[in-house]
C-alpha cells in the first residue's frame, strides 16, 4: 500500500497508497490514490497499479510539498527530537525525504508493500544525500511494522490508513510500534480540492461538485472490498483513544496556489481530470463528458492547460496522539 502522498482529496490519495499518499482521484485521494496522500490522487481499489502511478504519485507530493512542510513544521514544533521516524504508507519517499530534511538527528524508515516505489524512495534519499539516514522496509501494513529496528517515535500515516480493512484494529497495531511517548500522526480527512471555478462558461456548473459525489461512492465501494473490512465511524480522535493512545490534537493545513496556475499545476489536474473522464464516463451525464473533453483539449482557450482562472485550493488534517509513556 502507498498513500497518497498525495494526495489531494478528502480520502485521496492515495498518499495517498497516498498515499505518499497515492491517489487517483480528487475525491479520496488520487491520490496512493495516498492523497499515497496522500485525496488521494490516485483511485482506489484492489486492481490500483502503483508502479504505474509512481510517477503521478511524486509529481502530486512534490506539488502539496508546501502543505506537507507546513504539517511537518507544526509536528516539530510539537514533539521532542524523534530518534526514529517511520512513515507507514510511503509510496516513493517524497514525505519520508521531507521528514530526514525537518528532523536532521532522526533516521526515517519508509514503510510500503511496493518494492518498486521503495526504490523510488531510495533514489530520491541518495540524490538528496539522505541515505545514512534513510531506510526501507517493505511489506503488508501494520504486520511488517514488527520488523522496524525499534519502537517508532514518531509513525505517521498518511491516508493509508484508509486502504487498511480493520482500521480500529490497525490503529491499535500502530500505536503498539510506537515507543512509550511517541507519537502516531495520522493525516485522514480534509476537504475536496478545488481547482476550478463553479461556473465554468462552460457545461453545466458545478462539474467538481458532481465529480466529488461520485468520488465518494468509489470510496466506500473500495473500503467495502477491501480484505476483512469493518464500517466505522470516521471519528479519527475517538478511534485513536480507543486504540490506547492519548489523543493530543488536530490541525487542518492548506495548499493555496492562486490563479493563474502553474504548468505544474495544471499537468497535475490534467492527469487527474483525465483518470476521472476514464472512470466515469459511463455514468457522467453527455453534457459533462463533452465538459471534460473541452477542459482536457490543449487546443481549448476554454482548457485546464490555457484558462486564465486555474488554481489549486485543498485542505489535509492530522490527528496526533501519544503512548503512554
Amino acid at each position: 500500500m502507498a498513500h497518497d502522498h498525495d494526495g489531494d482529496h478528502t480520502h485521496d490519495g492515495d498518499h495517498t497508497h497516498e498515499g505518499q499518499g497515492h491517489e487517483a482521484g480528487q475525491g479520496h485521494e488520487a491520490g496512493h490514490g495516498h492523497r499515497h496522500g496522500q485525496g488521494h490522487e490516485h483511485g482506489h481499489g484492489a486492481d490500483i497499479d502503483w508502479n504505474q502511478l509512481a510517477p503521478h504519485l511524486e509529481t502530486q507530493a512534490e506539488l502539496f510539498a508546501p502543505l506537507y512542510r507546513q504539517a511537518l513544521s507544526w509536528l516539530a514544533d510539537e514533539l521532542a527530537e524523534p530518534g526514529l521516524i517511520a512513515d507507514a504508507g510511503s509510496g516513493p519517499g517524497v514525505l519520508t525525504c521531507l521528514f530526514a530534511e525537518v528532523f536532521p538527528g532522526a533516521r526515517v524508515v519508509a514503510v510500503d508493500g511496493t518494492a518498486p516505489l521503495l526504490d523510488r524512495a531510495r533514489a530520491r534519499a541518495d540524490r538528496l544525500g539522505l541515505t545514512d539516514r534513510f531506510d526501507t522496509l517493505a511489506g503488508e501494513l501494520p504486520d511488517i511494522l514488527d520488523e522496524l529496528p525499534k519502537p517508532a517515535d514518531l509513525l505517521w500515516a498518511s491516508r493509508s490508513l484508509h486502504h487498511l480493512g480493520d482500521q480500529r484494529a490497525a490503529l491499535t497495531a500502530f500505536g503498539q510500534r510506537l515507543a512509550p511517548g511517541g507519537t502516531l500522526a495520522l493525516l485522514e480527512g480534509g476537504l475536496p480540492s478545488r481547482f476550478l471555478p463553479r461556473d465554468l462558461g462552460i457545461g453545466r456548473p458545478g462539474l467538481q461538485a458532481r465529480l466529488d459525489a461520485l468520488e465518494e461512492d468509489r470510496f466506500t465501494r473500495m473500503r467495502t472490498e477491501l480484505p476483512g473490512s469493518v464500517a466505522e465511524t470516521e471519528d479519527w480522535p475517538g478511534l485513536l483513544t480507543a486504540a490506547g493512545l492519548r489523543y493530543t490534537g488536530s490541525r487542518s493545513f492548506l495548499l493555496d496556489l492562486p490563479a493563474p496556475a502553474d504548468e505544474r499545476a495544471r499537468a497535475h489536474i490534467a492527469e487527474l481530470l483525465g483518470r476521472q473522464r476514464e472512470s466515469f464516463g459511463d455514468v457522467l451525464t453527455a453534457e459533462d463528458r463533452d465538459t471534460l473533453g473541452r477542459l482536457l483539449d490543449p487546443a481549448d482557450p476554454g482548457s485546464v492547460h490555457r484558462r486564465p482562472d486555474v488554481f489549486v485550493l485543498s485542505a489535509h488534517t492530522v490527528h496526533t496522539a501519544v503512548r503512554p509513556s
